[in-house]
């Protein structure tokens, strides 16, 4: 394997950090809005996200890609394969965030709510102020977990065409005939990659036990 090969699967890692990215971005705070719908029960509104959330969640991520890249287009809806990448992981991942916010949302204790109401405050104000920051504390381990499935999930947007890190590294040793040099970088820049979002959860979970630290 040359540094020619290693640098077409650093091609591919960039891709899947980008395609990646983007689709946490905004599956993040799409999974919160969804999961705010299902808290307060919204009528209708409610039905419909309970729907989407069970088909996406019971549907391959290859087989979404698939329909949204083919399908799509008989409803004169064409996408680019990258847009149709990041569309795939994007409603794959708010659905599975939803679920992870709701349950958040759940075991908040809602005699705080009643408290806050008691003092005047608005409810915009309760749940940027109480509310969120509680519940993303408690939410951070299963929404980073769901964020390193994400990303060792967003293969499945290779049947678009698209060159992530284990295509290019399939292509590499197709061919050169020997496949482990190259699956064993694409390993190591899973691995890196799924160490960042780990590390980044520990940073705020440090930063956050300090402040409760200071405040008593």
């Amino acid at each position: 394997m040359t540094w020619y090969d290693i640098y077409a699967i650093f091609q591919g890692a960039v891709l899947t950090v980008s395609i990646s990215l983007a689709s946490i971005v905004i599956g993040l705070p799409l999974g919160l809005c969804f999961a705010l719908i299902r808290w307060s029960r919204v009528p209708v509104l409610d039905r419909i996200v309970i729907i989407y959330v069970s088909v996406i969640r019971a549907s391959p991520a290859v087989t979404l890609a698939l329909m949204i890249f083919f399908a799509l287009p008989v409803l004169g809806i064409s996408l680019d394969p990258v847009t149709a990448g990041i569309v795939t992981l994007t409603l794959s991942t708010a659905a599975f965030n939803t679920e992870i916010w709701r349950g958040a949302l759940l075991s908040f204790p809602k005699d705080q709510l009643e408290s806050a109401s008691a003092f005047g405050m608005r409810r915009g104000l309760r749940f940027r102020r109480i509310v969120f920051p509680q519940v993303f504390h408690s939410a951070l381990p299963a929404l980073v977990n769901e964020m390193t499935l994400q990303v060792k999930s967003s293969p499945a947007i290779a049947v678009l065409g698209l060159v992530d890190i284990t295509r290019a590294a399939t292509r590499v040793g197709a061919r050169t005939y020997d496949p482990l040099p190259p699956f064993v970088v694409a390993l190591v820049l899973y691995s890196l990659i799924v160490s960042v979002f780990v590390m980044t959860q520990r940073l705020i979970e440090r930063r956050r036990a300090a402040e409760l630290a200071a405040a008593l």
